[in-house]
Protein backbone atom coordinates (compact mmCIF):
# COMPACT_ATOMS: atom_id res chain seq x y z
CA UNK A 1 0.00 0.00 0.00
CA UNK A 2 0.98 3.29 -0.72
CA UNK A 3 0.12 7.02 -1.75
CA UNK A 4 1.59 10.08 -3.28
CA UNK A 5 1.23 13.56 -2.58
CA UNK A 6 2.86 16.37 -4.83
CA UNK A 7 3.09 19.95 -4.04
CA UNK A 8 3.70 22.39 -6.92
CA UNK A 9 5.39 25.86 -7.34
CA UNK A 10 7.45 25.89 -3.65
CA UNK A 11 9.17 29.43 -3.50
CA UNK A 12 12.27 27.57 -2.52
CA UNK A 13 15.36 26.43 -4.89
CA UNK A 14 15.56 22.89 -5.40
CA UNK A 15 18.92 22.68 -4.28
CA UNK A 16 17.64 24.20 -1.06
CA UNK A 17 14.81 21.66 -0.98
CA UNK A 18 17.21 18.35 -1.47
CA UNK A 19 19.02 18.87 1.64
CA UNK A 20 15.51 18.40 3.63
CA UNK A 21 14.41 16.06 1.55
CA UNK A 22 17.56 13.97 1.88
CA UNK A 23 17.50 13.69 5.65
CA UNK A 24 13.96 12.27 5.60
CA UNK A 25 14.04 9.74 2.86
CA UNK A 26 13.73 6.24 3.84
CA UNK A 27 12.54 7.08 7.55
CA UNK A 28 9.75 6.29 9.30
CA UNK A 29 6.79 8.72 9.13
CA UNK A 30 6.90 9.64 13.22
CA UNK A 31 10.63 9.57 12.88
CA UNK A 32 10.67 12.14 9.78
CA UNK A 33 8.32 14.86 11.34
CA UNK A 34 10.30 14.64 14.36
CA UNK A 35 13.73 14.98 12.46
CA UNK A 36 12.07 17.88 10.65
CA UNK A 37 11.08 19.68 13.55
CA UNK A 38 14.75 20.76 14.20
CA UNK A 39 15.96 21.33 11.29
CA UNK A 40 16.74 25.26 10.80
CA UNK A 41 15.57 25.31 7.01
CA UNK A 42 12.72 27.22 6.36
CA UNK A 43 10.99 25.02 3.68
CA UNK A 44 10.40 21.84 6.64
CA UNK A 45 7.02 23.18 7.10
CA UNK A 46 6.28 22.47 3.25
CA UNK A 47 8.17 19.17 3.87
CA UNK A 48 6.10 18.10 6.78
CA UNK A 49 2.84 19.14 5.54
CA UNK A 50 3.48 17.30 2.31
CA UNK A 51 4.41 14.30 4.61
CA UNK A 52 1.32 14.68 6.36
CA UNK A 53 -0.84 14.65 3.48
CA UNK A 54 0.36 12.13 1.56
CA UNK A 55 -0.16 9.78 4.96
CA UNK A 56 -4.03 11.29 5.04
CA UNK A 57 -4.08 10.21 1.26
CA UNK A 58 -3.25 6.94 2.21
CA UNK A 59 -5.34 6.33 5.09
CA UNK A 60 -8.09 7.98 2.87
CA UNK A 61 -7.27 5.28 -0.26
CA UNK A 62 -7.58 2.07 2.66
CA UNK A 63 -10.08 3.20 4.61
CA UNK A 64 -11.20 -0.38 5.66
CA UNK A 65 -7.79 -1.30 6.63
CA UNK A 66 -6.56 -0.15 9.87
CA UNK A 67 -3.07 1.63 9.71
CA UNK A 68 -0.44 2.26 12.07
CA UNK A 69 1.02 5.83 11.68
CA UNK A 70 4.35 4.10 13.12
CA UNK A 71 4.65 1.51 10.17
CA UNK A 72 4.59 3.79 7.33
CA UNK A 73 7.55 4.50 5.31
CA UNK A 74 8.85 7.58 3.75
CA UNK A 75 9.20 5.55 0.74
CA UNK A 76 10.34 8.17 -1.67
CA UNK A 77 10.33 11.90 -1.49
CA UNK A 78 11.55 13.51 -5.03
CA UNK A 79 12.42 17.63 -5.60
CA UNK A 80 11.94 18.55 -9.03
CA UNK A 81 12.95 21.88 -10.97
CA UNK A 82 9.65 24.49 -11.40
CA UNK A 83 9.54 27.58 -13.43
CA UNK A 84 11.74 29.94 -12.60
CA UNK A 85 11.14 33.74 -11.93
CA UNK A 86 12.92 36.21 -14.25
CA UNK A 87 13.93 39.19 -12.63
CA UNK A 88 16.80 42.20 -13.78
CA UNK A 89 18.84 43.96 -11.01
CA UNK A 90 20.23 47.42 -11.79
CA UNK A 91 24.28 47.47 -12.41
CA UNK A 92 26.75 49.49 -12.93
CA UNK A 93 27.23 51.34 -15.79
CA UNK A 94 23.51 51.35 -16.93
CA UNK A 95 23.82 47.65 -17.33
CA UNK A 96 21.34 44.79 -15.82
CA UNK A 97 22.17 41.93 -14.05
CA UNK A 98 19.49 39.25 -14.10
CA UNK A 99 18.14 37.04 -10.99
CA UNK A 100 16.29 33.82 -11.50
CA UNK A 101 14.05 33.32 -8.62
CA UNK A 102 13.34 29.41 -8.94
CA UNK A 103 10.66 27.27 -7.70
CA UNK A 104 10.06 24.02 -7.08
CA UNK A 105 8.03 20.67 -7.25
CA UNK A 106 7.79 17.71 -4.12
CA UNK A 107 6.91 14.64 -4.35
CA UNK A 108 6.30 12.41 -1.61
CA UNK A 109 5.19 8.76 -1.76
CA UNK A 110 4.28 6.74 1.83
CA UNK A 111 4.18 3.12 1.59
CA UNK A 112 3.61 0.61 4.43
CA UNK A 113 6.92 -1.37 5.95
CA UNK A 114 6.60 -5.02 4.77
CA UNK A 115 5.26 -4.00 1.03
CA UNK A 116 8.97 -4.73 -0.79
CA UNK A 117 8.93 -8.47 1.31
CA UNK A 118 5.38 -9.47 -0.30
CA UNK A 119 6.13 -8.30 -3.14
CA UNK A 120 8.89 -10.35 -3.43
CA UNK A 121 7.03 -13.62 -2.28
CA UNK A 122 4.51 -12.98 -5.17
CA UNK A 123 7.26 -13.26 -7.76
Amino acid sequence: MEAKAVRKYIRSSPRKMRTVANVVRGQRVPEAINALNFLPQKVTDTVRRTILSAVHNLMDKYQEERLEEGELVVREIRVDEGPQFKRFRPAPRGRAQPILKRTSHLTVVVGTHGEDEEESEEE
